[in-house]
């Protein structure tokens, strides 16, 4: 999410940028709004929504949406912007019976819609999810420049992790 508010962020579709807020809507993403996140996604990586390209994403949907919770903000019925979360279970314990946390991904808003609030009640809706479910904690993977919205957001780091990367 981009930090600063430039020219093309001033307005979308007549709308000033401080009015847009109250006109997003972010709901829970279904079957019926694969097309939707097929084309956000194109939008974001900047590709092309060629028949291979939705194949494989609706092929990825299939297998995924059991285990993630996507959101998807519009406006006016128009698409502007998604987040998913993968929902890991975690081994049950004698003292918790059921535990889960999530990784937040995929988190994009339309580069005119940035700054506006979108990105903001997108993460609000999943981290409120993760609270309603009694997440043991959320994790995700910023960019340097989304890092001062997720500490808006309450996220911080944390040295807990250790990764392998693919050499």
């Amino acid at each position: 999410m981009s930090a600063e508010a430039g020219p093309a962020n001033r307005h979308y579709g007549g709308l000033d940028p401080h009015d847009v807020d109250s006109r997003v809507a972010v709901r829970r993403a279904a079957d019926a709004d694969v097309r939707s996140l097929i084309e956000l996604r194109a939008t974001w990586k900047r590709g092309p929504v060629d028949a291979a390209y939705v194949a494989a994403f609706e092929q990825w949907w299939r297998r995924e949406r059991d285990q993630r919770v996507t959101w998807l903000a519009s406006i006016d019925d128009r698409p502007v912007g998604m987040l998913n979360m993968l929902v890991f279970t975690r081994m049950p314990t004698p003292e918790r019976l059921r535990s889960q946390w999530g990784y937040v991904a995929n988190v994009f808003v339309l580069e005119e819609l940035r700054n506006t609030g979108i990105g903001r009640r997108l993460v609000a809706a999943a981290t409120a999810y993760a609270d309603e479910h009694d997440f043991a904690r959320i994790v995700l993977s910023p960019s340097p420049r989304s890092v001062p919205f997720y500490r808006r957001a309450g996220f911080d780091f944390d040295n807990t992790l250790m990764t392998r990367h693919h050499a």
